[in-house]
């Protein structure tokens, strides 16, 4: 991992290698301790106190099932204190605010980091039955429509660099578990120019999205996600084509 500025005279390592830990995981949708080993060429035991100590203060957080560790809540709560700042948030809002009077269904914007999705706006439906917001949770981009649609603007070689293990880890029994299915996935999006999710993120939620793609800045696409008994083929068509025509709206006032 390259540096980002000039070395410091007197470094210190542990805080080097934890910070380390933070840059990997924004690559990554989740880490585990082996991971961390072979990347910072340190002991086990040195990783796991590491780890310890992110998860201390809330950085990481470990899943009980698999003991991976994944994004914690005072990491993702500094990402999006910060994106609260910038100002494509308040450029793309108009367009939000459009398709959720049009559909009437829940709609979010979202952003990609490495192999996660973060959702840095929502609207929800004015529906009783309705998606829940997702609005500052970070997710797999490859068990939702939001990030596989955002996967779809990157080439392949670079959507194999953030997944250097063929299995990939899912969030349903529905979500794509393997590097061949998701790019086979990604070329279809790239073909018809959406992508959308079938309870492949959780069960009972289905959704569409595209892709706001610019010229520089943070990669961002719009969704709109329905319970699965509104979003059958014809409504993941009819939605595709005016999330595509909002997009070509919004993408010119996306700053960069």
């Amino acid at each position: 991992m390259s540096a980002a500025g000039p070395k410091p005279q007197y470094p210190i390592e542990s805080v080097d290698n934890a910070l380390k830990v933070l840059l990997l995981l924004g690559e990554r949708s989740s880490l585990r301790l082996t991971d961390v080993s072979q990347y910072l060429g340190v002991a086990t035991s040195t990783a796991h106190r590491l780890l310890a100590m992110l998860q201390y203060r809330g950085f990481v957080q470990q899943d009980q099932k698999s003991k991976a560790y994944l994004p914690g809540s005072a990491l993702t709560g500094v990402a999006f204190s910060i994106l609260q700042r910038f100002d494509f948030r308040g450029a793309v809002r108009p367009y939000l605010e459009q398709l959720n009077g049009e559909l009437l269904e829940t709609v979010h914007l979202g952003m990609l980091a490495g192999s996660t999705v973060h959702f840095v706006d929502a609207i929800e439906s004015p529906q009783a039955v309705r998606v829940v917001s997702r609005l500052g949770r970070a997710m797999p981009a490859s068990s939702t429509s939001t990030g596989k649609a955002l996967l779809a603007e990157m080439t392949d070689e670079e959507v194999e660099g953030l997944y250097p293990r063929d299995l990939i880890e899912g969030l349903t029994d529905k979500s794509i578990r393997s590097i061949s299915e998701l790019l086979r996935q990604l070329a279809t999006i790239r073909k018809r120019g959406y992508a959308t999710s079938s309870e492949e993120s959780e069960a009972g939620v289905s959704s569409v999205a595209v892709a706001l793609p610019t010229a520089s800045g943070p990669r961002l696409a719009i969704n709109v996600a329905a319970p699965s008994s509104r979003m059958r083929k014809h409504d993941e068509r009819r939605i595709g084509a005016t999330l595509l025509a909002v997009a070509e709206q919004a993408r010119r006032a996306v700053p960069g």
